[in-house]
């Protein structure tokens, strides 16, 4: 008898139930994969619509569930994201307290031993600027791609920042026309288990049960299935990352013809940071903040005080108030539920990684189907332990930003110098990292949420500096290529790419 998993049910809408429904669907939907996907959601709550970054990933998940890249960005108001800029965050202030996160891999990463070269020819320069082209494209303004390559391709890696409200607009219209997503608009009035533990429907108000062999919870911060009903606690981390409020605004710009940045800009206060999100047509700021640490009318002030100086209209509107506990759930999958999204847990927005692990999440759930019911307590095993791993690698990496700072405006950043709220394996790995550079084997795994790359862009950036260590002439010169290729690609880079701003308007002209 064939007991494979014929049925899914997704709870909650947004970005996160609709990423998941439509690659689920577009996987394994469809005569062929048998796969029926319901996804249910009620009008009574609407979708938090902030998260505005993505990771380069969403390029291959646009693609896998044949979503075409000139709708996304007509539609969703996109704009080309190349990485992330940190201002203010070393010092706080100066000419040179400004460093980026870029995209694109150093030249040579993994051949050549980069980090000695760099800092024995060329340690006055920013590291990611001696590696990368990406560094002067985004000062310059340029998009990372031409008007003639194909959709989804790049020149210089990329991802996008879109407005959250549309992308689950457009998603969900896509999987519901396109894909064979059934779609139910009720309210949730009650969560109907087996005898034997597993969840066996959703009632409805209006709509009956709902029943499923498989339920994902993207409920958001309610966490209605995992948390309510199966009662998996929230281990909190907020004695590592303390944020947990931001205030966010949407606001046009001072005029038409702005200067679109193509990577979204961190600027670090005296108690916590603002993003800043340029899309076409309008910007998305917020000031992120520990209430612990801050009152919400200092918070205000700072984000205030950062649209005075970077030029906004003079009438705004009234700030939005966004509460959340930084934490991740014990377990993420629980019987024939599996959270994903914010049902799963929040960190805070810096570095965007929350989208990044729904697609991962998703992107897995696909990867283990199909499944039969009697398989599935080992897949579940297995997904709890690796996106538990997957989590405290974000927290690790997040908490780089912070302990490396040498700001000592407020007890907020003498906080995360302590090494006290470090992570475990930051404080092991630190001391390492200054005989020498982040490296492959620090990692346990082929598939991790940040590479050894990334963690150097934000040590070098933060001014941390691992000890000189000797190099051949041979080694020396072979890392000297990799940087002479890279100030070769910035110039390629900078002579054939277009403005940001007038690429996505010509990708907007109907």
């Amino acid at each position: 008898m064939d007991d494979r998993l014929r049925d899914v049910a997704v709870l909650g809408g947004g970005s996160a139930g609709w990423l998941v429904a439509a690659l689920l669907a577009a996987v394994h939907g469809g005569p062929r994969g048998g796969l029926r996907v319901t996804l249910v959601e009620s009008s009574e709550a609407p979708p938090i619509g902030v998260g505005e970054g993505s990771w380069p990933s969403m390029r291959d998940t646009l693609r896998r569930i044949g979503l075409a890249e000139a709708d996304f960005v007509r539609r969703c108001q996109v704009s080309f994201k190349q990485g992330s800029r940190f201002d203010r965050w070393r010092q706080g202030g100066g000419p040179d307290d400004r460093y980026y996160h870029p995209f694109m891999l150093p030249v040579g990463f993994g051949d050549a031993d980069l980090v000695p070269a760099w800092l024995a020819t060329q340690g006055q320069r920013a590291f990611a600027d001696v590696v990368s082209p990406s560094v002067q494209v985004c000062e310059a303004g340029l998009a990372p791609k031409q008007v003639q390559t194909p959709e989804f391709g790049a020149v210089a890696n990329y991802a996008y920042h879109f407005d959250a409200g549309l992308f689950g607009q457009v998603l969900r219209e896509h999987a519901i026309a396109r894909l064979g997503v059934r779609h139910v608009v009720a309210h949730v009035d009650a969560v109907l288990a087996r005898d034997d533990g597993d969840l066996a429907a959703l009632q409805t108000r209006g709509q009956g049960r709902i029943e499923a062999d498989l339920f994902i919870d993207c409920s958001g911060l309610a966490s209605r299935l995992i948390g309510q009903h199966f009662g998996v606690p929230l281990r909190s981390e907020r004695d590592v990352l303390f944020n947990d409020a931001a205030l966010a605004v949407q606001l046009p710009y001072d005029r038409p013809d702005a200067p679109l940045a193509s990577c979204t800009i961190a600027t670090a206060w005296a108690k916590g940071w603002i993003w800043d999100i340029a899309l076409p047509s309008r910007r998305g700021v917020g000031c992120v903040y520990s209430r612990a640490h801050a009152g919400d009318d200092e918070a205000q002030a700072a984000l205030l005080a950062y649209l005075d100086d970077t030029g906004t209209p003079a009438e705004r509107p009234a700030p939005r108030p966004i509460r959340f506990e930084p934490g991740y759930r014990e377990r993420f999958w629980v019987r024939n539920c599996v959270a994903i999204g914010l049902a799963s847990g929040f960190i805070e927005p810096l570095e965007a990684s929350a989208l990044a692990l729904v697609e991962l999440s998703a992107a897995r759930l696909c990867d283990e189907l199909p499944m039969t019911r009697a398989t599935m307590d080992g897949v579940a095993r297995r997904f709890n332990d690796d996106f538990g791993y997957r989590w405290a690698r974000v927290i690790d990496f997040l908490k780089l930003h912070y302990a490396l700072s040498e700001r000592d405006d407020s007890g907020y950043w003498r906080a995360h110098r302590d090494p006290a709220t470090w992570p475990e394996r930051l404080r092991e790995l630190l001391p390492a990292w200054r005989l020498r550079p982040p490296a492959r084997h620090d990692f346990g795994r082929i598939d991790e949420v940040f590479p050894a790359a990334s963690y150097q862009y934000i040590l070098y950036g933060m001014g941390f500096r691992p000890e000189a260590q000797p190099l051949s002439a041979r080694r020396l010169q072979a890392a000297q290529a990799c940087f002479d290729e890279a100030a070769r690609q910035a110039r390629r880079f900078l002579s054939g790419l277009p403005g940001h701003r007038s690429l996505i308007d010509h990708l907007q002209a109907p």
